[in-house]
């Protein structure tokens, strides 16, 4: 199974801000950190969002964060949210579909598949590998600030 590249953003951007749940976050931030398009990142975050999986906090020192504690992220429901097809083959416009056994094998892989996700939380994945903020080339304070620092630049604050 494949998932779309809006459920890879999604989770990118639960990942990030899980590192700190409480503190702020700009979108600017996270799409240069991954090198991803900001545009797209947008859209993710909106939809995550509108599904109270984070909360947005406008004004000078805005930005995003989690709505809810890590624990409390399950990786199967967020996985449901963001991919609109499970279909894994196209068997509505197969001649044999209503007497294959191939349709009910592929079904039961991907309940399978979708039953681990659920087996996950956020915090659950956060702690699997250790802090990847490195990878980043982010640390806890550098993202608290420089958070501020792009808030204010786009409210015509500095710079």
């Amino acid at each position: 199974m494949r998932l779309t590249r809006y459920t890879d953003y999604a989770m990118r951007v639960l990942l990030y801000l899980g590192r700190t749940p409480a503190e702020l976050a700009s979108i600017a931030g996270i799409a240069r950190a991954y090198g991803i398009s900001q545009n797209h990142l947008m859209k993710v975050v909106n939809d995550l969002v509108n599904a109270g999986y984070l909360e947005s906090v406008r004004g000078r020192n805005g930005g995003i964060r989690l709505a809810r504690p890590p624990e409390e992220i399950n990786v199967g429901a967020l996985i449901r949210h963001t991919e609109d097809d499970f279909d894994l083959v196209g068997c509505g416009s197969c001649l044999i579909a209503p007497a294959c056994g191939l349709t009910s094998v592929l079904d039961e892989a991907l309940m399978a598949f979708l039953s681990v996700l659920d087996s996950y939380s956020l915090a659950d994945v956060l702690s699997r590998r250790g802090d990847f903020g490195y990878l980043l080339h982010i640390s806890n304070a550098s993202s608290r600030s420089s958070a501020a620092v792009e808030n204010q630049a786009s409210q015509g604050g500095i710079l």
